[in-house]
């Protein structure tokens, strides 16, 4: 670094009296007029910000400044305008039977936009956000239902749930056939051949046959002796190649050991979610593909 500061010979600037590596000069340039106004205009603003818009934190409160602006009272009324927007809309939904509402269609199209949202709040992480189901929840697309696919029987579901614990729930409960010991591992092995072979899987013909006497003496009471199920009861079909569980063998036996104690649980929403919403949820359930 030299001791003094000079003019640089190409451009005519001051220097600042560093250097780098024996020759390397820098220049005092001053900052481009331009840069300066747009660097002052932004302090200005600054300050005007601060005095007119909440700022500052407090110990327990902030500045308010001086418009007295609240992005919580901005929210508050859109809330309150969109709610009075919807409230005819509301009125109606709750006034109506769902056999009016579907044949409304500015009503129908309000209820599917709203029972939509609503699905994917309150529904979806455990049926997936498509309806489409996982293992051990009930795919709500097709057209197979434990308890019914009627409007009045989605809306009972929606209502009081399965095994939730409230009084009107739907309510079964399988045997435990391997873990109380009513069948033998074969004989459990035998039956989920049968009831595998009812939707095409392919077994050993003579299991099949010793599955089917099974069927008939510990199975065919709840789920029919076509194995086509009973609604009334929850018991599935078994005979459509749609499994709650899995279709693999060892799904099935495993469902016909434990008969899936503890598990299968949907929370009642009365309570919950108010008339309305359940009214709205009905029919979009309803409305996915699979009602009747």
């Amino acid at each position: 670094m030299s001791g003094h500061k000079e003019i640089d010979a190409v451009t005519g600037a001051e220097t600042t009296g560093h250097v780098w590596d024996g020759d390397l000069k820098e220049l005092n340039k001053p900052l481009p007029r331009w840069w300066l106004y747009v660097l002052y205009a932004s302090i200005v603003w600054s300050i005007g910000y601060w005095v007119l818009y909440p700022t500052w934190p407090l110990v327990s409160t902030y500045t308010h400044g001086m418009l007295g602006y609240s992005q919580r009272i901005e929210v508050a009324r859109d809330i309150a305008a969109g709610k009075e927007s919807q409230a005819k809309f509301v009125a109606a939904i709750a006034a109506k039977p769902i056999a009016d509402i579907e044949k409304d269609p500015d009503l129908m199209e309000f209820v599917l936009r709203g029972g939509a949202a609503q699905f994917s709040n309150n529904c979806a992480p455990c049926h997936g956000r498509g309806a489409q189901g996982f293992k051990g929840y009930p795919n709500l697309n097709d057209d197979d239902w434990l308890w019914g696919g009627t409007v009045e029987t989605i809306e009972r579901t929606l209502r009081y749930g399965v095994r939730s614990g409230h009084p009107d729930t739907h309510d079964s409960a399988m045997p435990r056939f391997g873990v109380d010991q009513v069948l033998t591992s074969a004989q459990i092995s035998d039956a989920a051949d049968f009831v595998r072979s009812l939707s095409g899987a392919k077994a050993d013909p003579a299991a099949i046959e010793r599955g089917k006497g099974i069927f008939a003496e510990q199975c065919a009471a709840c789920h029919g002796a076509d194995a086509k199920g009973n609604q009334e009861m929850g018991a599935p079909n078994l005979a459509d190649a749609i499994w709650l569980y899995g279709g693999e063998k060892s799904d099935v036996v495993e469902t016909i050991r434990t008969g899936r104690a503890g598990i299968g649980v949907m929370p009642a929403w009365e309570g919950k979610l108010d008339p309305v919403t359940i009214k709205m949820l009905t029919i979009y359930v309803h409305s996915l593909g699979g009602g009747k």
